[in-house]
This record gives C-alpha cells, sequence and structure tokens, in this order.
C-alpha cells in the first residue's frame, strides 16, 4: 500500500508539474497573477494528495484485519474512524470478527467435548493423519492393542515388527492389528484375537481442509455374545428338557409295563426280551441324566456367598480326587499354600466348579499320555495372596492348549475331548462370573496349561 501511495502522489505532482511550469512564466510580466496561480495550483496539489489519502483509507482497515485474521486474534476489534464514510465498512470488518470469534468459541467446546466423549468411550478409536500415520489413540484403543509411542506411527509398523507393544499384549495386539490395518473402507467387519474375544470394527473417513482422513472404531461383542449365547442355548435346554422328560417318563412307564408280560413268554424268549428291555431302560435312564446335566447349568440357583475357607474347600477336592489320580499315575498336590482370609463364597458352587476343572485336567494329562504313549503327569494347585485379591490357580502337565486358543473352549457346547459335551467349563464359567471372578486359561510354562482364578476380599 505504501508504494500504491507513492506512485498516486507522484502521478498528482507530475500532472500539477507542468502547471507551475506555465505560471512561473507569468512572473516577469504579470507578478500578482503569479503569485494566485501558484497559490491556486499548491491548493489543488494539497487537495489532490488528500484525495489519494482517503481513497487509500480503506485498504488501510483491509490491511489491519488481515494481520488480525492472520495472527488469529478473532476477539480484537477495528477503532472507530474519524469519518462517518467508513463506519459501514469498519461495522462489517468488526462483525466479521465477531461471527469469527463465535465460531472459534463454538469449535474449541465441540472440540473439548468430543475429546472427552473419545476417552470416555468404550470402544476403541483411531484417527490416522493424510499420510496413514497414528495421530490419535483414546484410552481404550490403547488398552486394546498396547501399542508402544502409536503417535506418527502407521500401523504397518506393528504388522512388520519394528515398532513395540506393551508387555503382555505382543500375542494378542499384533493380530488384531494386522486384521484391522487391512479392514477395508466402510465395510463393518466381525474381527477376533488370539483368545477368541470377539470384535467389530469399521473403518470410516471424514475430510479435513478438503483432503480425506481414516479412522478405525472397535468395539468388543465378547460380553453381548456371551449373553446372547447363554439367552439361546437356555431356551434351547429348556425346550429339549422338556420334550425329552417328557418322553423318558413315558417311555419308562411303558417299559415297566412290558417286563409284567415276561412270565407269559417261553424261557428262551423271557430272557432276551428282558435283556432288551432292562437294556432299553438303561438307555433310556442315561438320556434323562444327560438332559439333566444341560438343565444343571441353565437352573443353576444365585449364589449365596458366606466366609468360606477356600484352603478348606480345595483340601476337600484333593482327597476326593487323591485316589484316582494315584491309581493313574497322576501326583495331585499343592504346589503353593498361603494363609489368606475367608473370602465371600458359595462354597457348593465353588467346589463343583472346582471339582470340574481338576476333572478336565485329568482328561487332558489322560489325553497327552495316550496321544504320546506315556503315562504319569502332575496336577499341581496353588493358592497365593495377592494383595488386594487371592489367585487359585489349577496346574496341569497336559498341555492342553499347546495346538490352539482357550476361549472356544467355554463356548457352549464345544469340546476338544471324543465325546464331550461342552458342559463342564461352561458351568464352570457361569460360577465364576456369578461370582464376579475373573479368570483364564492359558499355557504355563512349556508343556503346562493353568486354570488362574482372582477372589476378591470378603
Amino acid at each position: 500500500m505504501i508504494r500504491l501511495r507513492a506512485r498516486l502522489c507522484a502521478y498528482v505532482a507530475a500532472l500539477h508539474a507542468p502547471l507551475f511550469g506555465c505560471a512561473f512564466l507569468l512572473l516577469p510580466a504579470r507578478p500578482l497573477a503569479f503569485v494566485g496561480a501558484e497559490a491556486l495550483l499548491l491548493g489543488s496539489l494539497a487537495l489532490g494528495a488528500r484525495l489519494v489519502h482517503r481513497a487509500l483509507e480503506p485498504l488501510g482497515y483491509t490491511r489491519r484485519l488481515h494481520d488480525l485474521l492472520q495472527d488469529q486474534h478473532y476477539a480484537s476489534r477495528l477503532a472507530a474512524p474519524a469519518s462517518r464514510e467508513f463506519e459501514e465498512l469498519v461495522h462489517t470488518f468488526n462483525s466479521m470478527l465477531a461471527a469469527l470469534h463465535r465460531e472459534r468459541l463454538a469449535l474449541g467446546e465441540q472440540q473439548g467435548f468430543l475429546d472427552r466423549l473419545l476417552e470416555a468411550t468404550p470402544a476403541a478409536v483411531l484417527v490416522f493423519d493424510f499420510d496413514g500415520a497414528v495421530s490419535l489413540v483414546n484410552a481404550s484403543a490403547a488398552e486394546l492393542l498396547g501399542l508402544e509411542a502409536p503417535l506418527g506411527k502407521p500401523l504397518s509398523a506393528w504388522v512388520e515388527g519394528s515398532a513395540g507393544f506393551a508387555p503382555g499384549s505382543a500375542a494378542r495386539g499384533r493380530a488384531l492389528v494386522a486384521e484391522l490395518d487391512a479392514l477395508p473402507l466402510d465395510e463393518p467387519k466381525l474381527l477376533a484375537d488370539a483368545d477368541g474375544r470377539r470384535y467389530r470394527a469399521r473403518r470410516g473417513r471424514f475430510f479435513d481442509r478438503g483432503f480425506p482422513r481414516h479412522f478405525l472404531m472397535v468395539e468388543e461383542l465378547t460380553a453381548e455374545l456371551e449373553s446372547s449365547e447363554r439367552a439361546t442355548y437356555e431356551r434351547l435346554v429348556r425346550v429339549l428338557a422338556h420334550e425329552v422328560n417328557n418322553t423318558v417318563a413315558a417311555t419308562g412307564s411303558v417299559l415297566e409295563s412290558l417286563l409284567f408280560y415276561r412270565d407269559q413268554l417261553a424261557e428262551p424268549d423271557a430272557g432276551d426280551f428282558a435283556t432288551a428291555i432292562v437294556a432299553v431302560k438303561r438307555r433310556n435312564a442315561r438320556l434323562g441324566e444327560f438332559i439333566d446335566r444341560f438343565t444343571t447349568v441353565v437352573r443353576m440357583p444365585p449364589p449365596e456367598p458366606r466366609p468360606t475357607d477356600l484352603k478348606a474347600v480345595v483340601d476337600d477336592i484333593l482327597w476326593l480326587n487323591r485316589d484316582p489320580c494315584a491309581g493313574r499315575g497322576i501326583a495331585l498336590r499343592w504346589g503353593r499354600c498361603d494363609p489368606v482370609a475367608p473370602l465371600a463364597l458359595d462354597a457348593q458352587l465353588i467346589e463343583q466348579a472346582l471339582v470340574n476343572i481338576v476333572k478336565n485336567a485329568i482328561e487332558a494329562i489322560e489325553a497327552a499320555n495316550e496321544e504320546a504313549g506315556t503315562s504319569g503327569g502332575t496336577i499341581r494347585l496353588e493358592l497365593a495372596d495377592e494383595g488386594r485379591r487371592v489367585r487359585l490357580s489349577v496346574i496341569d502337565s497336559g498341555g492342553l492348549l499347546a495346538h490352539g486358543p482357550a476361549r472356544p473352549l467355554f463356548t457352549p457346547f464345544f469340546s476338544t475331548r471324543k465325546g464331550g459335551q461342552g458342559i463342564g467349563l461352561m458351568f464352570v464359567r457361569e460360577v465364576l462370573q456369578r461370582h464376579g471372578c475373573a479368570y483364564a486359561l492359558a499355557p504355563g510354562a512349556p508343556g503346562e496349561t493353568r486354570f488362574d482364578m482372582w477372589f476378591g476380599a470378603a
């Protein structure tokens, strides 16, 4: 603007220079006319300079507005003009600054709300920059994936192993990150990690300053699906139990009636007839027992917690299984037993759950011995005081989890044992969940499987 002002002033001066020259020619002949002409020209020159200044004054306001916008001083205002001619222009500029200030405050509040919402949401959220590197990770995503120093790196850095995971998160996180990195745009997909936990994931896109950026949302569905599964198998078991029990009762009654006719048959035929009837009755009774095992889970009563000596409960189970284990060459013993205070437990339900866990450990050792052509094994129990919680562990040498994850073992009707019904661990899961206990079935030392349970204080 300064250069433009100088050029305009030079232009006005150049226009007046010839006139000053002409007026100078009047000096010898007509001095008074010369003085009048010079005064008139000086006044014209001053008027021209003033008009140039007034003409360029709006550019000065524009320049000040530009500086305020560039420095993002939206709360500042332009001073009122000395001339009424520019009041409307200054008012327009000030209204623009006020609108920008309001918009900035609204965006700041929305951004603050969005940040708090992202931190509070249970869904894992990752936002990427224009180059595909992570620019935002909320608390749920950090806990789920266990990424170390994620900002500024693409997900492929963890897939290729050039970036690290938090301690204990590598096995689960690497498989899940690989699936998330390959997730297509706008196609929701169900994923599963190494432990069998299930997630709903979606890759979306938004535009920032006219360019696309991607984000990922991951929601764990394990609890929701387990609840749905539980409701489904409860309805299924109730229907099956009703139909099977009615059939078993009616069939048992008919079979008892048929035995009445045994004495009316010839002796050779009577023996075969009675044997067949007894065999059918035995199978009928087993069918009733089979369906009762399923209804035990569905009809499990609510726990009635009372102060319980957990060591005493485990000691009873040790004595109960000592002879069967000794007959199979399996050593069943305490590995660690810390003194712990009584815990608020339903002793009967916990005892039944532990019976199932030890039974599964025995069967796992037998299956491993049969496969390897060996014999013997160990089942070790640990009762550890960990401060706020008490850990009870059942550790066996069966190596159940050598070839697959543990999570499907808690799925209703899923079993790795030939002829298994998938009831034992389903019952254990229900008991522990109703007590609010955390639990984990995972590989231990090489060749071992451990079932850990954590109980709170009474």
